[in-house]
């Protein structure tokens, strides 16, 4: 006699009916004489509170005039967005040449384009995708932002980028429809698939030489013109610095962490100091000493502008930041699985690389996007020293004739713009947890 086991369906969700829902408002809002009055006194603090905010920034706002007078007369209680409308180009880009809005547009798209793998489900070696973004984007992001001649190590760098572009975005098609890597398609294209591994490898070599030769040929003809860093501005400049800092905090932040926990004395005391020194000084502090010293350690005849100083003290700092956030991660690993890992005959590199910091990073998700959250928001410190982010520029409005003592709007619309870039971060940062199994999935 055959026992038939009847499948589990999966349970659903009972719609909220009208009883349930009075019961629950009954349970947490209305539950006693005192819970009732603290209810409608909120309710109405959050009803005027509201009503307040959308009357006087939407119904009685001015959207459209030349000017804050202007704007009173057409309505003296609302707000006037019509000067922030006005300073958008500047809010977003600075004072960047506006006939060459276009370089910083395409730099986005292919930042865009390069990462987009990254969310793609069938694409494979997504860790060298992200690897090539770290270490190859901001060569060619960075000329195709500040122009001007390239030297040879440039040149070779951002053919490295677009070659590795062209790369990951025919790799990332490829694994979409068919679910193969380039390398295999390309093997499978030549019908070299009987053939060895070395000579497969040396097929892939070949290639790859060819594609970076015909690159580098075409770049040395392609060139734009020089825009000077005290141009760049707005989110832009926020973008820039926030970005480069975020790209190499984690990796700064794991070799300090290793280095601080290092069996080797010297190298264990020299991190330490090194990320103590920076952990015991506010930014702000860090931005003065960096314009100020950093030349002074620099050979005669070698200058930094400004802005590669600021970037400079921004990721040393937040590496050393981040540096205690990986050593947190570390230490919540087991022994056991360093252990595990010697006894099958893996070194310091393979148990770190292949064990041990994989399960940490699971584990640091949340510290990680918030110490990234908290370097994007400290950025606006170097308004401080004299660039022109997106907070000089929201504060250069009330400073612009026209619209002289508007303060309050464009506060509000940065703080707008900074809430959902922060919020869109922590929204994707969860996203990682629930999908990588770490922490509660409810």
């Amino acid at each position: 006699m055959a026992i038939v086991k009847a499948e589990k369906t999966p349970a659903r969700a009972a719609p909220i009916s009208e009883s349930s829902l009075i019961g629950w408002m009954r349970m947490h809002l209305f539950s006693s004489t005192f819970n009732s009055i603290l209810t409608v006194i909120s309710l109405y603090i959050i009803y005027i509170t509201v009503f307040g905010v959308w009357k006087w920034g939407v119904t009685d706002a001015v959207w459209v005039a030349g000017n804050r007078r202007e704007c009173f007369n057409i309505s003296i209680n609302g707000a006037c967005w019509a000067g922030v409308i006005t300073w958008l180009d500047n809010i977003f880009y600075g004072r960047y040449p506006r006939e060459d809005l276009w370089r910083v547009n395409l730099g986005g798209l292919l930042l865009f384009i390069w990462m987009a793998p990254l969310w793609l489900p069938r694409v494979k070696a997504k860790v060298f995708i992200g690897l090539t973004t770290v270490f190859l984007y901001p060569f060619l992001a960075g000329y195709l932002f500040a122009g001007g001649e390239k030297g040879i190590f440039m040149q070779v760098m951002i053919t490295a980028a677009i070659v590795c572009l062209l790369g990951n975005t025919t790799h990332s098609i490829i694994g979409l429809f068919t679910g193969r890597s380039l390398p295999e398609f390309l093997i499978r294209l030549l019908g070299k698939n009987a053939a060895s591994e070395k000579s497969q490898r040396n097929i892939l070599l070949g290639i790859l030489v060819l594609s970076f030769a015909v690159v580098y040929i075409w770049q040395m003809g392609w060139s734009v013109e020089v825009v000077p860093w005290t141009k760049w501005g707005g989110l832009f400049l926020t973008l820039v610095i926030s970005g480069v800092g975020i790209a190499s905090a984690l990796p700064g932040g794991i070799i300090l962490a290793l280095g601080r926990r290092s069996k080797l004395p010297v190298v264990r005391v020299l991190s330490t100091a090194f990320i103590e020194l920076f952990r015991s000084v506010p930014l702000i502090t860090v931005l003065f000493m960096a314009t100020t010293m950093f030349p002074l350690f620099m050979p005669e005849g070698f200058v930094l502008n400004k802005l590669v100083q600021v970037i400079i003290a921004v990721c040393l700092f937040n590496a050393c930041y981040m540096a205690e956030t990986v050593r947190a991660g570390l230490q919540a690993i087991p022994k056991g699985q360093f252990e595990g890992a010697h006894t099958i005959g893996l070194g310091y590199v393979g148990t770190m690389s292949l064990v041990v910091m994989p399960q940490a990073l699971k584990h640091m998700i949340p510290n990680i996007v918030g110490s990234f959250i908290g370097l994007l928001k400290d950025t606006t410190l170097v308004s401080i020293i004299g660039l022109f982010d997106i907070l000089g520029m929201l504060r250069s409005i009330s400073r612009d004739t026209p619209w002289l003592g508007l303060h309050k709007e464009p506060l509000i619309f940065g703080a707008a713009l900074f809430f959902l870039i922060c919020f869109g971060m922590s929204k994707y940062s969860r996203h990682l947890e629930v999908k990588l199994s770490t922490g509660n999935k409810h």
